[in-house]
């Protein structure tokens, strides 16, 4: 399949030597010829000297024939824009762009444009390096507030099953990730040592089942 990115910032530049490792070809679009450097030689996709949401540079990155597009430059109004011009004017459906401003989020969301908050996300991750316990976010739709999250759990909480874990939080297990597999659980499954646990929930309730699953389960409880 065949990916346009706009920017080729670290972010784009890494994005784009992924995709090409996944075996796709790629075309990666930024006005500034130097950022290109960032790539290395030989890498096979195709560099766009041009504005990113400028249609003769993406008919140029074969935006008519992308399965997908990335908005990844430093600016969120010229990712909105590039998105809405490769959806609205392309016909491309799979378009996604990074977002600072996460106020922005839930308009985007709006029009059908999946985002990626850098500055949310990047905090998320640091505090899960600062601090052992706590929601940690994979995936938040706005439109819905509902989250998807890796939980921690207290040691006493292993041996329980999934029904269990369910009832007791109000929340609903995704899957578990046990020996570098995912698992969709049975509700008899039982919770082991070393599993990982991806709830799903809605997101004002996420820290409160954080909460919850980070004390120690008593027999009152159960």
């Amino acid at each position: 399949m065949h990916f346009v990115i706009m920017g080729c910032g670290r972010v784009g530049a890494a994005l784009a030597l992924d995709l090409g490792e996944f075996g796709h070809s790629v075309a990666i679009i930024d006005k500034n010829p130097d950022a290109f450097r960032r790539l290395p030689e030989n890498f096979a996709g195709q560099r766009v000297t041009g504005i990113g949401f400028d249609q003769d540079a993406l008919r140029q990155a074969g935006i008519e024939d992308a399965a997908g597009f990335a908005a990844v430059s430093s600016g969120d109004n010229s990712n909105i824009i590039a998105a809405r011009v490769v959806r609205d004017n392309f016909g491309i459906e799979n378009v996604v762009t990074r977002i600072y401003d996460t106020s922005r989020a839930n308009v985007y969301e709006r029009l059908g444009i999946a985002t990626v908050p850098t500055v949310k996300w990047t905090t998320e991750s640091m505090i899960r390096k600062l601090i052992d316990f706590g929601p940690y976010t994979i995936f938040q739709d706005a439109n819905y507030q509902i989250s998807l999250f890796l939980a921690d759990l207290h040691h006493s909480w292993y041996g329980i099953s999934c029904a269990e874990i369910e009832r007791l939080t109000n929340a609903r297990i995704a899957y578990l990730g046990r020996a570098a597999k995912a698992i969709i659980p049975e509700a008899n499954l039982v919770i082991q040592d070393g599993d990982e646990l991806y709830l799903t929930a809605p997101t004002r309730q996420a820290t409160a089942i954080q909460r919850i699953l980070n004390h120690p389960l008593t027999q009152e409880a159960r």
